[in-house]
């Protein structure tokens, strides 16, 4: 069955960071989880082609929302906004509390044969992880969002993959969340 979902490109996909917590009703979520530990907790959420990322610690939470939607996200408590294309780093520690965020975006558009041999490789491993993970279908192909968590003491880190058939797009996060 074919969902249908607009046709992503790159210069749509952004990364939005806010000091605060989002509301899942804004979103059309897929799957979400809870991790408790070490007096942290982080919240996932995975949508078609993006996901959140609620850390909070201390009475203090940081929000990651990538996404390629451009209207009707929340503006308040958005302390950095950035396009996804290409390769980008980021890095901020929240002044109010002893959290700090860090980011590596990286996109890619593969040929077919790529594409869909980078999609075998990141289906296993969400099946070996046990990631979340959301399949859909479009005209172009098969499609995959997959979040994948591994906690620690101090920190906690998330690799994201968002693979859209349509224009071979791969769009790739690894995010850290660390408190002090």
């Amino acid at each position: 069955m074919s969902t249908p979902i607009k046709s992503s490109s790159l210069q749509t996909y952004q990364t939005i960071v806010y000091d605060r917590a989002l509301h899942p009703e804004l979103f059309q979520l897929r799957d979400r989880r809870i991790i408790r530990h070490a007096g942290y907790s982080l919240e996932s959420w995975l949508m078609r082609g993006g996901h959140i990322l609620r850390f909070e610690y201390d009475g203090h939470c940081a929000t990651e929302l990538v996404t390629d939607q451009e209207s009707n996200l929340p503006a308040t408590g958005v302390i950095q906004a950035f396009l996804c294309a290409g390769e980008r780093d980021y890095e901020h520690t929240f002044a109010r509390s002893k959290i700090t965020y860090m980011t590596s975006v990286q996109t890619e558009t593969l040929s077919e044969n790529l594409y869909q041999a980078t999609y075998e490789e990141i289906s296993e491993l969400a099946r070996c992880e046990g990631a979340l993970r959301s399949d859909w279908s479009v005209d172009e192909g098969r499609c995959l969002s997959v979040l994948d968590v591994q906690r620690y003491n101090h920190e906690v880190h998330a690799q994201a993959y968002h693979m859209i058939a349509a224009g071979g797009l791969v769009l790739r996060t690894q995010t850290i969340f660390e408190h002090r």
